[in-house]
């Protein structure tokens, strides 16, 4: 597995969370690759959303993964002498039917796995897995279809399944893992702030530090919502933790691939002390 601690030491301009054509990615690895170089970039690491057995516009298609695996060799050969690039996938993890500890995943060369939670059981069909992850409207819409406009419930069945996740194992890097208090948040406001939404968090956190797991700081909703993923309330607990962190950008164009990473590594920085 890649030594994430040594690269965050040595070097400020890194990314180990992006999205290309081969998801929902508005760009092609190359375009990314030559935007990371210009940049000044020392690492950087491909994360499409993983095949899914379930129909989903933004995953990848595992049909398409030969296709990935060889255009990655081809950038890799063409431009490794420059920069560092790193083979991954965002694996979506639905259940002990499907996650990064399936074994579907150990026959992908991968360079490491973040692994994430876009997707909570239906509470109208059993069988049905909703993706929680996308815009507001999209979102309030399936909180009526889905879940009977119940949030505590949704908010409850996320944290379930991401600690879920997490014990199921098999992967190294933990997703934005309170992606769900963006919408929450919009549905309830204040939600975030309730203790019985901060318990959860807390006992998430706990759960990561238990599997030695390195957690996602990701800038993606900084500049357009103000807020990273962990929110910036919960920084509190990364300094609790002395939690092993890396700061993504969770990026679909090439010229947001370093979008909020100082002022998130600021906000790190005068973060309060743990409570």
């Amino acid at each position: 597995m890649i030594d994430f601690g040594e690269i965050v030491k040595s070097s400020r301009l890194y990314n180990f969370h992006s999205h290309t054509q081969f998801c929902d990615g508005r760009a092609t690895m190359e375009q990314f690759v030559v935007a990371a170089i210009g940049q000044g970039f020392t690492h950087y690491g491909f994360t499409p959303h993983s095949p899914v057995p379930i129909a989903s516009p933004c995953n990848m298609k595992a049909e398409d993964v030969p296709a990935y695996l060889a255009e990655f060799s081809r950038l890799k050969a063409l431009y490794g002498h420059r920069i560092n690039l790193c083979l991954s996938m965002e694996i979506d993890y639905l259940g002990p039917q499907w996650g990064a500890s399936s074994s579907y995943f150990s026959t992908v060369p991968l360079d490491y796995r973040l692994s994430s939670v876009h997707f909570i059981p239906s509470m109208v069909d059993s069988g049905e897995m909703v993706d929680v992850d996308g815009n507001f409207l999209s979102f309030r819409k399936k909180m009526e279809t889905y879940f009977g406009n119940d949030i505590e419930a949704v908010v409850r069945s996320f944290y379930a399944q991401s600690i879920a996740m997490i014990e199921a194992g098999g992967l190294d890097v933990v997703g934005h893992f309170d992606k769900i208090g963006h919408n929450a948040g919009h549905f309830s406001e204040g939600i975030e702030q309730e203790p019985w939404y901060i318990e959860l968090v807390e006992r998430t956190f706990e759960a990561i530090m238990d599997h030695h797991l390195i957690i996602e700081v990701n800038t993606k909703a900084l500049r357009d919502h103000g807020r990273t993923f962990p929110n910036q309330r919960f920084y509190y607990l990364l300094k609790r933790y002395h939690a092993p962190l890396l700061i993504n950008s969770d990026a679909h164009y090439p010229e947001l691939i370093n979008a909020g990473r100082e002022e998130t590594m600021s906000l790190l920085a005068t973060a309060l002390p743990p409570k």
